[in-house]
């Protein structure tokens, strides 16, 4: 049966990388099995169980998964309904020498639990860089930017005047936050090891004979062998499932990061004053030629929305898990753990392509300006004519007035705001007419945004991205090849 007629996920036809797709492959899924019963092996006979060089030398051979054995594994899952003991069978058959000593003293969630730990270890490696490469286009673009006015908004009203730089800073530190999320649990990741069928390690005490220093050492060796600090000191037959749960928190909160983001270049593309990057042979709409619409932006924001909802699923799933497990557990998580990586993946990916090609308008955004500032300036205005002896109360009754006057042509007749030309009109305003063009240059309203913008940009930004230097050379060295 051809591909086009089973579904398929968008996340690994359309938007994740084949690098986080790899990892939780089914041939990554088997081989992972594999390789952790091989140190298992080890790690016994290291510590005193007779178990042959030629058993080990034969699982080593057979690591990697084949799709021969595949069929064989399949076969036996259909005779057992297990799949980690058709696994077993097949890697006894590829293996033969060994086939006494695979999964001993182990239960399968020794192999299961074990490997996703290791496959959201190595997808948190994977997502944490091209986090960091986001923030660092953010970075460049915020410091480009820090010193060029824009108007702010609060409640999506006219408000003080910013800088470009100063919002693009809101949206690397939000960013930040998920970034030190992220290696925060990262860091905290612990292996589950050998731990039996409920976590009172009492097949491996049989197997050592009562010495329970060697379960230790036992443990010790496999958190060695597979790159994990330490073991969970607690276990039942799984590790517990607010391990997920505490992983989903920090990586899905990106999703609600991005889409925060993505919505506001969204509101700017419609402004005119911001646009993701956009193709020479690019589509907009099959029907209207002229739309350049923001749909990477779009993309980034629904997959965003899907990955700051999984959280409810693994915090349900945790709530669900009766005594020492129960197996409603499985299913969801097969699909909720790559789905989550996925997504986070295909985000990252989505938002290094808008962030680093953002384009800006200055044009468009000193027109919106000038629609609103003569409106901001006024204050400026009350100010000087008090310098002139102009009685306060009497200047902002005329301003009041003349900038109803101004509004009305704006809201009514939808022209522009000409309150500056009204004044200059006006008898009553002849004492500053000299001073007024110097009262309404844009950065005198935008306070200390540039100052804001550097001092965190080269400070807390540049410190976190130092630590990411590696692999961001290697990225930009791999975009100026394209």
């Amino acid at each position: 049966m051809s591909s086009n007629d089973k579904y398929q996920t968008p996340l690994s036809t359309r938007y994740a990388s084949q690098e986080m797709m790899s990892i939780f492959s089914a041939r990554t899924r088997a081989s992972t099995w594999r390789q952790l019963w091989v140190w298992l092996a080890e790690a016994e006979k290291e510590l005193g169980l007779d178990i042959s060089d030629e058993a080990l030398k034969q699982m080593r051979e057979h690591v990697t998964v084949t799709d021969e054995a595949f069929v064989v594994a399949n076969e036996y899952e259909k005779k057992f309904r297990h799949d980690v003991m058709a696994h077993v069978h097949a890697y006894g058959e590829d293996a033969p020498a060994a086939a006494g000593s695979i999964h001993l003293g182990a239960t399968s969630c020794y192999v299961t639990d074990n490997a996703d730990l290791i496959f959201q270890q190595r997808a948190l490696d994977l997502i944490l860089p091209k986090l960091a490469k986001v923030i660092q286009n953010l970075q460049q673009f915020a410091l480009q930017h820090k010193d060029l006015p824009t108007l702010g908004f609060t409640h999506y009203q006219a408000a003080q005047l910013i800088t470009v730089g100063k919002r693009a800073a809101q949206w690397i530190q939000e960013l930040m936050m998920d970034l030190e999320d992220i290696e925060t649990v990262r860091e905290r990741l612990q292996f589950r090891g050998a731990q039996g069928t409920t976590g009172s390690q009492a097949t491996f005490l049989e197997l050592f004979n009562g010495d329970a220093d060697k379960i230790k050492q036992l443990n010790e060796i496999l958190c060695k062998k597979a790159g994990f600090p330490s073991a969970y000191p607690i276990s039942t037959q799984t590790y517990t499932r607010k391990v997920d749960l505490r992983v989903a928190n920090a990586v899905c909160a990106l999703g609600a990061t991005a889409q925060r983001i993505c919505s506001d270049i969204r509101h700017l593309a419609n402004l005119k004053e911001m646009e993701e990057p956009f193709e020479k042979s690019q589509i907009g709409s099959s029907a209207m030629a002229y739309k350049r619409n923001p749909m990477r932006s779009e993309r980034i924001t629904a997959l965003g929305r899907k990955l700051a909802r999984l959280p409810a699923d693994f915090t349900a799933t945790f709530e669900a898990q009766w005594f020492e497990r129960t197996l409603d557990d499985s299913a969801i998580r097969r699909m909720d753990i790559p789905e989550m990586f996925l997504l986070a993946d295909s985000i990252l990916l989505a938002l290094d392509n808008v962030t680093n090609g953002l384009v800006i308008y200055p044009n468009v955004i000193k027109a919106r300006i000038d629609q609103e500032l003569p409106f901001m300036a006024t204050e400026s205005i009350l100010m000087k004519l008090s310098t002139h002896g102009v009685s306060r109360q009497d200047a902002h009754e005329e301003i009041r007035v003349l900038s109803h006057e101004a509004g009305a042509v704006v809201k009514q007749q939808g022209g522009k705001n000409d309150l500056l030309e009204r004044i200059k009109k006006n008898e009553f305003f002849k004492p500053v007419w000299n001073e007024i063009d110097s009262l309404v240059d844009a950065k005198l309203f935008i306070g200390n945004c540039p100052k804001i913008v550097e001092d965190y940009c080269n400070g807390d930004v540049a410190a976190k991205l130092a630590k990411y230097s590696d692999s961001l050379l290697k990225a930009e060295t791999a975009q100026l090849s394209i």
